[in-house]
């Protein structure tokens, strides 16, 4: 097969439970990060152990009030919303890991093979120089978009969503291993807010890497699932996978 044999050819990239999570992600994410940020504008400081040391916090600052939900300055009003989408999320992430188990999906697309690990380093190298896979290349993720899932969705969430349960008075109740786990509730809150922050990066590399890898195309796959394989250049290279 020669190297644009494949240029043109649409394949059936992302499964209907996969897009359909990923946009539920979305919004559920968005509204978490704007409630929280609500929440942190009470008191906008962080502390580490169990109590808040006053006298030596670290002063992060208010967030404007166009990133916040709602854009007034109201704590009730933004735990409620920030509570009603953190269990639309958990629901939606366990719909998404249990069919991704069921359907092979996690082990089949988002494990790094052998041979991938291997070019790991030309694949960061092609990265940095903007240049992504193509061609046959283009029909499954590459290993860093591999690990960064991995990374995001088996570690990121899970210990972020901890982290906000210890928080909760009542959860603490029946979990009391859970606070302890963190080194405090205020660790937990710090904790909590880091990894908030470490997420909003990732989606912003995430939305880069989309629209310097063929937006519409990358678009069209996360809302029908059709994805049309680009030419393959002739670089005289191993794939980056």
């Amino acid at each position: 097969m020669s190297r644009d044999a494949t240029a043109g050819i649409p394949i059936h990239r992302h499964s209907a439970v996969v897009r359909v999570t990923h946009w539920i992600n979305v919004v559920c994410l968005a509204l978490l990060l704007m409630s929280g940020l609500q929440i942190f504008n009470a008191h906008p400081a962080l502390y580490w152990g169990e109590i808040s040391h006053f006298e030596s916090p670290f002063t992060v600052g208010e967030f404007p009030g166009w990133l916040t939900v709602p854009s007034y300055q109201s704590l009730a009003t933004g735990r409620h919303w920030h509570f009603l989408f953190a269990w639309i999320f958990v629901i939606n992430g366990a719909v998404y890991l249990a069919a991704s188990l069921l359907g092979g999906h996690l082990w089949r697309d988002l494990f790094p093979t052998r041979e991938q690990l291997r070019y790991i380093g030309r694949s960061i190298a092609e990265h940095v120089r903007l240049r992504f896979p193509k061609g046959e290349e283009a029909r499954r993720y590459n290993v860093l978009q591999k690990l960064a899932y991995l990374a995001v969705v088996l570690v990121l969430l899970p210990v972020m969503l901890l982290a906000g349960l210890a928080m909760s008075p009542a959860i603490d109740a029946a979990f009391p291993w859970l606070v302890p786990l963190f080194g405090g509730r205020q660790s937990a809150r710090t904790i909590h807010f880091i990894l908030a922050n470490l997420l909003v990066l990732f989606f912003l590399a995430h939305v880069a890497t989309v629209i310097l890898s063929g937006l519409w195309n990358n678009l069209r796959s996360m809302i029908t699932g059709r994805y049309v394989l680009e030419p393959e250049d002739d670089r005289g290279e191993r794939p980056t996978g």
